[in-house]
Order: C-alpha cells, then sequence, then structure tokens
C-alpha cells in the first residue's frame, strides 16, 4: 500500500466535497486499526502473553501513519520474512534491514523510524493490514533463528535501526534526516516513540540537536498511553506537560486525541520551519478491548491470571471477528 501526500487528495485536511461527508480514508484506517488490535490479542490468546495495551493505544496511528500520512514505496521486502542473516560487515553479502517493508530508499520517499521495539508485534501486526507482510509471517514470532523478533532489532519487519535501548532512535533518526536535508531529499522522515521514552535525557538532547541544527524535516508520533513496564507514567516520574517541554528545547509541538486520525492528520499540517514536529497522541491503553481496564494498573505485559480470565478474553475476540 502507498499513500497520497499530505493534505492533497480527496478527503484531506482540505475537506471532502461534502462538509458533513467523512474522509474516504477514514474507513482504511478505522479498518486497519481493528485488524491490527484483534491480530494482536490473537497472538496473545495463543501464546498467553503479549504487549496487548500498547495495541489498544497506538492501532489509531499507525494507522493513519501507513494509511494517510507516510508517502511510501511498495515493499521490496520479501512477504515472509527471512531469517536473520547476521550482522552488518565485509564478510556478509546478504545483511539486511527490516526497512524494505516501508519501500526503498528513494530521496522523494518518507522513511519511517520505529523506536519503542517492545511494540514490535504491534508494528508486525501494521504490515499485514496493509498488505506489505504476509500473515504467515507472525508464525515466526519470537522463534530462535527469526528475524520477526520480540523485542524489534534493525533485522526486524518495518525496523530501521535498532532502537533499544528505550529513546535511541530519535537521534539516529535525526542523523538521517540531517543527511537528507544536506542532499536536498524532499522525502520526510516520521519516528513513532512512546512516552516513556521523554523520561529519558536523550530524547531531549535529540530534540535541541535538532532545533539547532533546523532539521524539520522530521515529524514524530508519540503515544502517550500514561503507562510503563513500572505503573503509571505519574507514579514513576510525571513528564507533562510534553508538548511544552518539547517546545523548551526548541521544538514545535501538538496535543491530539490519538484515536481521532482526522485531528492527527491535521496536527502533522503544523509543521514549522527549523523546528522538528512532537505529536503528542493522548490514548487509552484500553481502546478498543474494554476488558483490560479488569486488570487495574497491570497492562504493561498481558498473561492471563486464570482460564476464566483467558476465556473471557476469548469471547471477545470472538465479538471482534464477528462471530
Amino acid at each position: 500500500m502507498t499513500t497520497g501526500n499530505l493534505g492533497m487528495d480527496e478527503g484531506g485536511i482540505r475537506g471532502s466535497s461534502s462538509p458533513t461527508a467523512p474522509p474516504a480514508w477514514l474507513a482504511d484506517v478505522d479498518r486497519v486499526a481493528r485488524g491490527i488490535r484483534r491480530r494482536v490479542l490473537e497472538h496473545t490468546l495463543r501464546n498467553n502473553g503479549g504487549y496487548l495495551s500498547q495495541a489498544c493505544s497506538s492501532a489509531d496511528a499507525l494507522a493513519t501513519l501507513y494509511v494517510r500520512l507516510m508517502k511510501l514505496g511498495p515493499s521490496i521486502a520479501p512477504p515472509v520474512p527471512p531469517p536473520f542473516l547476521g550482522v552488518p560487515g565485509p564478510g556478509n553479502p546478504t545483511y539486511m534491514t527490516g526497512s524494505g517493508y516501508n519501500g526503498p530508499h528513494e530521496p522523494a520517499l518518507d522513511r519511517f523510524f520505529f523506536s519503542p521495539v517492545h511494540y514490535a508485534l504491534v508494528l508486525y501486526s501494521t504490515l499485514i493490514e496493509v498488505g506489505r507482510m504476509a500473515p504467515e509471517g507472525l508464525a515466526q514470532f519470537n522463534q530462535d533463528g527469526s528475524s520477526v523478533e520480540l523485542i524489534g532489532a534493525e533485522h526486524s519487519p518495518g525496523h530501521e535501526v535498532t532502537a533499544g535501548s528505550l529513546a535511541q532512535c530519535l537521534s539516529q533518526a535525526a542523523g538521517v534526516a540531517l543527511a537528507r536535508k544536506l542532499k536536498g531529499e524532499p522525502g520526510h522522515n516520521w519516528v513513532f516513540m512512546s512516552d516513556g521514552e521523554f523520561q529519558e535525557g536523550q530524547t531531549f538532547e535529540a530534540i535541541a540537536a535538532m532545533a539547532w541544527q533546523k532539521i524539520d524535516n522530521v515529524t514524530v508520533l508519540v503515544d502517550a498511553n500514561e503507562q510503563q513496564c513500572d505503573g503509571a507514567m505519574r507514579k514513576v516520574m510525571e513528564i507533562d506537560p510534553i508538548a511544552q517541554r518539547v517546545k523548551a528545547f526548541g521544538g514545535a509541538a501538538a496535543d491530539v486525541d490519538g484515536h481521532d486520525p482526522e485531528a492527527l492528520v491535521a496536527a502533522a499540517s503544523s509543521r514549522q520551519a527549523g523546528k522538528p514536529l512532537v505529536i503528542v497522541c493522548h490514548t487509552d491503553p484500553c481502546r478498543g478491548i474494554p476488558l483490560l481496564a479488569t486488570r487495574g494498573g497491570k497492562l504493561h505485559y498481558v498473561r492471563f491470571k486464570s482460564s476464566h480470565e483467558e476465556e473471557r478474553f476469548r469471547a471477545f475476540l470472538h465479538e471482534m471477528e464477528g462471530g
């Protein structure tokens, strides 16, 4: 699937022919987002474990990126991911990154950098839902010798860089963006992050460096679901208001409802010359699967606590599948 130019074709920021008709692309975003949540829930049930709340919170933003915002070429990677082909080096001609699933590296095309690599299953599901990866690829998930890793790395589908530890990806994307700007490449650079990465100082150093270097060909979408591995963000280390902090370090920023694709697209059109743009997507970690709220604050990684709980989620999956 390729995407159109931001705000220029049917149903874009400029609106459709009817003021009451929803933009045509919204249906695609909704279909992809629902498919992401369903696929990750299915996997979580099959393996009694998964980053399920992250799928709930980020599905709409990732669907909007792939369906509407990013200008990508068709995938140039095998539909079924190959096994891990080894680390880069002069003695490994078969080495490859997972960026091919986002199309070729061409000057006019966009690049995508995926930072919260524990969301890898969510990204793989996104690639499947938009036709860039075969569903059979998930059978290799977290298997020895597979590139479809539990915690994504540069060779994993959809990943261009190894982003862990958290907060390293933005700096890497900034370097690529600066190089592209110096070469006069018109393609944009998109980064997807989690709000927990704003507890890391490197994030703000990267924003300050981009502002200093006037790197304005970067847009960051942040999944602000207010959760991290140790619990609620505010109980570990408060980082709000993220947008104001980004502005204090020289970036441009916007707050949006992360489940509103039209708001996301509108915010993405608010780029400012000489500044990276950070869109803080405020999200619900139980969106689309309200049963998750019954687990209280234990949402980071879901393992079912009883056969009764598992059956309740299995019944909900049946509903999602239209049963």
